[in-house]
């Protein structure tokens, strides 16, 4: 794959696509072969910063204690203090959280209880906060910065079914922006597969209301 396949792609898909009255997502899809899902060692769970914001807000919730709590308030899009969190055991509460929000970050020493008051919820939605993108804080510097990175990270899955399927943009973005995002994600999903470019089958990408063009 390389970038006039993409850019060929993404004309042929905005031509024959309907024109909505919303800017639609763009999503890149890619079906794997010849690996073995039921190896941890060969499923795909990691996270990838892209270069450009998606143009879709990423929400985004906070767990921590009293000293963090009036910034998270101030940048998060909702804030659940320590004293709260046992409310949640209500597993219908849980869940409508889990619905709410794509990213949920805590403050360190809150964790065990993060734990066993969300675990069986988020946990199998791939939702815990995650050290893998910061999503564990400890000081009140991070969570702006945190905040701001998050709106452009992704999160790369393929444990049950072999395929990733990751939105990389919105129409009312430039060309340059979306491709460079395509082939960042495409770039960074080859390199945590064992055999590489050998382990993708096919490409597709696909608006919100189109069906998948093959790359």
């Amino acid at each position: 794959m390389n970038q006039k396949e993409v850019l060929q792609t993404l004309e042929k898909l905005k031509k024959e696509s309907k024109k909505r009255n919303f800017s639609q997502s763009i999503d890149i899809i890619f079906t794997l072969k010849d690996l073995n899902l039921n190896n941890p060692e060969e499923q795909v769970d990691f996270f990838v910063n892209l270069h450009h914001p998606t143009n879709k807000k990423k929400k985004v919730c906070a767990f921590v204690g009293p000293e963090l709590a009036d910034e998270c308030k101030n940048v998060c899009d909702e804030t659940i203090t320590a004293n709260q969190l046992d409310t949640y055991k209500d597993k219908k509460k849980a869940k409508v959280l889990a619905k709410k929000y794509d990213y949920f970050i805590a403050q360190g020493n809150l964790m065990t209880q993060v734990a066993a008051v969300f675990g069986s919820v988020l946990g199998p939605r791939g939702k815990m906060p995650n050290p893998k993108i910061g999503a564990i804080v400890a000081t009140k510097p991070q969570i702006k910065h945190l905040y701001s990175k998050l709106q452009k990270t992704v999160h790369l899955v393929a444990k049950k079914e072999p395929a990733v399927h990751v939105m990389v943009g919105k129409e009312d973005q430039t060309k340059e922006e979306i491709i460079d995002n395509i082939m960042y994600v495409y770039d960074q999903l080859i390199h945590h597969l064992p055999k590489e470019k050998n382990n993708i089958n096919n490409i597709f990408i696909k608006f919100t209301m189109s069906k998948p063009e093959k790359i």
